[in-house]
C-alpha cells in the first residue's frame, strides 16, 4: 500500500469496507469472523452457533466465488482506487502531500490493526477514516468505524494519529456524475429501438427493519443518491429502488430486488437495467448475485432484455470523485459531517459515533453534544450487541 522510498510522513487515508475472501481457502475463515460479530449479526450462542452456520453455509459460498473467478474482487480493485485517488491528491493537496492508502476490511486482511501498523511505520501523524460506503448506514460505515477506533486500543496507537472522518458521500458531485455515466452506458447496451422502454432498478444492499426502525438514515440515503442521478442525467425512463442480498429470518428493508424482477418479468416486461447504486466496485453482489443468479431468473422468466450497469470500479469519473472528496475534506478542516454525531434515536449501542481521543486541530463547527456521541473509543458493552444487523448473504 505504501512505497519504502517514499517520504515519511503525509498524510494516511484508511479506507473501510467490508472486504472479501481473496481465495477459496479464505471462504469459511471470512464467514466465521462474520457471524461471531455481534454489531453485524445477532445470534444466540453466538461462539457456537456463529461458527457453525458458517461453516455450514462455506461449501455453498465458495462455489459461488469459485463460479467469478476464485475469489472476491475487491481487494484488487479498492488498491487501484487507493493509488489513483493518491496520485491526483499530491497534484491536488501538495501541502498535505504525500498521501498514502490504507486498506482496513472487517473479515478478512488487512484489517485495521494492519492499517494502523502501517501507518505508524509510515510515519503518519494525519489520518482520515474514509468510508468506502457512499451511504451511511449503522450497519456498514458505523461498524467499520466502530472497529478501527477499538483497533487503536488494541495496537496501543490510540494517540498516535490526528483523525477526521469521511462519514458519507453519496450526494458529491463526482461520484453522481460517476454513476449517472454508468447508467447511460447500460442504457446505451439495449437497441436503440428499445431504450426508451427499459425500465431502471437501483439496487441496493438490504438492511433488517430492526435497523431501520432505530433510526438508520439508510435508505434516506439511497434515495438521496438515486435522486440526484436521475436529475444528472435527465432520466425519462421509469426508474425504482430496490434492496437485495437479504438472508435469514428477519423482515427487510424492500422491495426485494428478486421479487420485483419476478413481478415486472411476469406482467410482461422484456427490458430491465439494474444499477448498483451501493456499491463502488465489483464483488460477489454484483458479479453473482446479480449478473448470474439474477439473470437467470430473468431470462428463464422471458425477459430478454436484463442487463447490469457497470460498477465504477477504475472509472475516470469515479477516481477523480474519490480525490476530490478528500481534497474537500483536508480543506474544511473539519472533523466529521454535521450528522455523524448524531446517534439514531432508537441506538443502544454505546460504541456508536465514537470520538478518536486525537482529532483534527483548527477544525470548526460540527462539535459533538455530550449526549449525543461518545468522546472516546471505549469497548462495546454486552447491551451495545442487542440488535440484528444486516448480514450479506454471501458478501463480498
Amino acid at each position: 500500500m505504501t512505497s519504502s522510498s517514499a517520504p515519511r510522513g503525509g498524510t494516511g487515508i484508511v479506507m473501510m469496507n467490508l472486504g472479501g475472501p481473496a481465495t477459496l481457502d479464505d471462504v469459511e475463515p471470512f464467514l466465521v469472523r462474520l457471524f461471531a460479530d455481534r454489531e453485524i449479526i445477532q445470534l444466540p450462542w453466538q461462539d457456537f452457533l456463529g461458527k457453525f452456520i458458517a461453516t455450514r453455509r462455506a461449501p455453498k459460498v465458495r462455489k459461488l466465488y469459485d463460479a467469478i473467478g476464485g475469489g472476491s474482487p475487491i481487494r484488487s480493485w479498492t488498491e487501484a482506487q487507493g493509488e489513483a485517488m493518491c496520485r491526483r491528491l499530491d497534484e491536488m493537496s501538495p501541502e498535505t502531500a504525500p498521501h498514502r492508502f490504507y486498506i482496513a476490511f472487517r473479515y478478512t486482511t488487512p484489517f485495521a490493526d494492519d492499517a494502523l501498523r502501517a501507518m505508524k511505520a509510515d510515519g503518519i501523524t494525519r489520518a482520515i477514516a474514509f468510508t468506502q460506503y457512499p451511504q451511511w448506514s449503522c450497519a456498514t460505515t458505523g461498524s467499520s468505524l466502530n472497529d478501527l477506533w477499538r483497533a487503536l486500543d488494541r495496537t496501543g496507537l490510540k494517540d498516535a494519529f490526528e483523525w477526521s472522518i469521511i462519514d458519507r458521500w453519496g450526494e458529491h458531485p463526482g461520484f453522481i456524475e460517476a454513476m449517472a455515466g454508468a447508467v447511460e452506458d447500460g442504457l446505451e447496451d439495449f437497441p436503440e429501438a428499445e431504450r426508451d422502454d427499459v425500465l431502471v432498478m437501483f439496487s441496493a444492499h438490504s438492511l433488517p427493519l430492526s435497523v431501520i426502525d432505530r433510526g438508520d438514515s439508510y435508505p434516506a440515503e439511497i434515495g438521496a443518491s438515486v435522486s440526484r442521478v436521475v436529475q444528472a442525467i435527465g432520466l425519462r425512463n421509469p426508474h425504482l429502488v430496490t434492496y437485495q442480498s437479504e438472508v435469514g429470518p428477519v423482515r427487510w428493508l424492500g422491495p426485494s430486488t428478486e421479487k420485483v424482477i419476478e413481478q415486472f418479468a411476469k406482467s410482461g416486461r422484456k427490458n430491465l437495467l439494474i444499477v448498483p447504486i451501493a456499491f463502488t466496485s465489483d464483488h460477489i453482489e454484483t458479479l453473482s448475485e446479480l449478473d448470474i443468479e439474477y439473470a437467470e431468473l430473468a431470462h428463464s422468466l422471458g425477459m430478454t432484455g436484463f442487463r447490469r450497469a457497470p460498477a465504477l470500479n477504475v472509472r475516470t469519473e469515479f477516481l477523480d470523485a474519490l480525490a476530490d472528496i478528500v481534497a474537500q475534506h483536508l480543506a474544511a478542516r473539519t472533523p466529521w459531517s454535521p450528522q455523524y454525531v448524531t446517534r439514531c434515536p432508537g441506538c443502544t449501542n454505546d460504541q456508536c459515533r465514537g470520538i478518536p481521543s486525537r482529532v483534527v486541530s483548527g477544525a470548526t463547527g460540527c462539535k459533538p453534544a455530550a449526549s449525543d456521541a461518545p468522546s472516546t473509543v471505549a469497548h462495546a458493552t454486552p447491551r451495545a450487541a442487542t440488535r440484528a444487523v444486516a448480514a450479506p448473504a454471501a458478501t463480498h
